[in-house]
């Protein structure tokens, strides 16, 4: 493509050298360099690719996108904006000719809910046949196809060509996760959605946004591409959430329990394995039921629903869809024996602990016992916040490490044990995740339910100097000699 057409609509402050030359790959990585490339430098909070150009260059590099000046020998474009993030979703969008268009795009924001909120819908969709694409925490999904993921939402370039490979297999539609850090760094801007949907927002991720007013107004950035939107009313932030959606979509819609709202649950019933409910709406009423526990679960079908009813799908199959629904590592039972019961559940907010605990209380008849920690190089506020919640919900506590990263694992346990000896909960910390598991495996009680917070889906941890394979599935199967 020509890098004329590519750069056209962005705001340029400055262009050095030809604009038509012929741009065969773009880049961010100066190792992924090739002839015939553009280069565009992110300005990263560790490393600046700006420093790389003389890399980029002795690779086959032909123009850079840049937002810093820098030295190039003759012959080199180079291209100077403003925010090279913007711009590089923009030319991503532009080299794989606006995939995005080409497909009904579906976009889940919000706290929690995410990922089991896409999973509904994908196993709306294909109900009806559909070839669906699914972009998430989990993995990235084309049809059958999966496709391991690094972070929830992917960089621009890489989006945009995970959305081309979807175009050439044919998918009808793709449900994606859009987390804030996507929205606020420009991952996703250039995408343009059919129905965006906000969940809820509660402490998370203050790490990077530092308030909550900016972990707010970056969430508030999807509604600016969506020809449509779905708001969690009971939200805190449901009524702040409508407005600015108002103003920024086509069409505002509502879900939820206790208020007013176009799509709304009554008749909750929740079981130990599953939750049912009635649905109430202009489209149409009926009786549903999702195969995970938990009031918020309800909460997680309606925004599928809401997607899914705007988008065409009827009642029936989406009864049908919902209740194939299946999520790893959310609220995901582990069979031992008829002793206790273990579950794992990627609960890792303040909010979701709080809610999965509750969840498992309303039907437990023996100990709720939890054993959870916290990311390292994380939001280290929510630590005690997380660990007062165990406290008081949990009959036993086992703090424990999560994912330490690069900080000690011991520093992280004393953050959550400020919070828990705050309340009279019993606790213990054994800071080796495994010997924390064998712990609680060999001091159950009959009717305990073990529940094995925070990693959920996941399949490592990840250290200091090393990540390793740790899938709490195998590990409590050895553990019982049950593999």
């Amino acid at each position: 493509m020509i890098l004329k057409e590519l750069v056209e609509g962005l705001d340029i402050l400055e262009i050095c050298g030809d604009i038509n030359a012929n741009i065969t790959n773009i880049a961010y990585d100066s190792r992924k360099v090739r002839n015939d490339t553009l280069f565009v430098c992110i300005e990263g909070f560790k490393v600046d690719g700006h420093q790389f150009v003389a890399a980029a260059i002795e690779n086959g590099v032909k123009a850079l996108l840049v937002q810093k000046n820098v030295s190039v020998p003759e012959g080199i474009t180079v291209i100077r904006v403003a925010d090279t993030r913007l711009a590089l979703a923009h030319v991503s969008n532009a080299f794989f000719e606006n995939p995005s268009d080409k497909f009904t795009l579906f976009g889940i924001t919000g706290t929690k809910g995410k990922t089991t909120t896409t999973f509904m819908i994908k196993s709306i969709l294909e109900k009806v046949g559909q070839k669906v694409g699914l972009i998430g925490t989990v993995a990235n999904f084309i049809g059958n196809e999966t496709i391991p993921t690094e972070r929830t939402t992917p960089e621009s370039y890489d989006l945009q060509a995970l959305f081309g490979d979807m175009v050439e297999k044919n998918v009808n539609s793709v449900v994606m996760e859009v987390s804030s850090h996507a929205l606020e760094l420009h991952r996703v801007s250039c995408c343009n959605y059919d129905i965006g949907v906000f969940t809820n927002l509660t402490q998370d991720h203050l790490d990077f946004h530092e308030t909550f007013e900016n972990y707010f107004n970056a969430k508030m950035k999807l509604f600016k591409m969506c020809s449509k939107a779905l708001i969690n009313i009971d939200s805190d932030y449901g009524e702040r959430a409508w407005e600015a959606a108002s103003a920024a979509s086509g069409k505002v819609y509502t879900f939820g329990i206790h208020k007013e709202a176009d799509f709304k649950a009554v008749n909750i019933v929740t079981n130990p394995d599953s939750v049912e409910f009635d649905l109430v709406s202009m489209w149409g009423n009926g009786h549903l039921k999702v195969n995970i526990p938990g009031v918020f679960t309800v909460y997680n079908a309606l925004a599928a629903i809401g997607c899914c009813i705007l988008g065409g799908i009827s009642l029936d199959d989406i009864r049908e869809g919902l209740l194939n629904t299946r999520v790893p590592g959310r609220a995901e039972v582990v069979y031992t024996n008829d002793k206790f019961t273990v579950i794992i559940d990627y609960a890792h907010s303040p909010d979701s602990l709080e809610n999965i605990l509750k969840t498992i209380k309303d039907y437990s008849v023996g100990r709720v016992v939890c054993l959870f920690g916290c990311g390292g190089d994380r939001d280290r506020t929510k630590r005690p916040i997380m660990g007062e919640i165990s406290g008081r919900l949990a009959d036993l506590t086992i703090i424990t490490s999560d994912n330490p990263r690069t900080e000690e694992p011991e520093s992280i346990v004393r953050d959550i044990e400020e919070g828990i000896k705050r309340t009279d909960g019993a606790y213990i910390t054994i800071v080796d995740r495994r010997e924390a598991i064998k712990y609680s495996l060999e001091n159950a009680q009959k009717g305990d339910i073990i529940l094995l917070a925070g990693k959920g889906h996941e399949t490592y941890q990840i250290f200091k100097d090393k990540t390793i394979h740790f899938d709490e599935r195998e590990v409590v199967l050895e553990l019982l000699d049950l593999c």
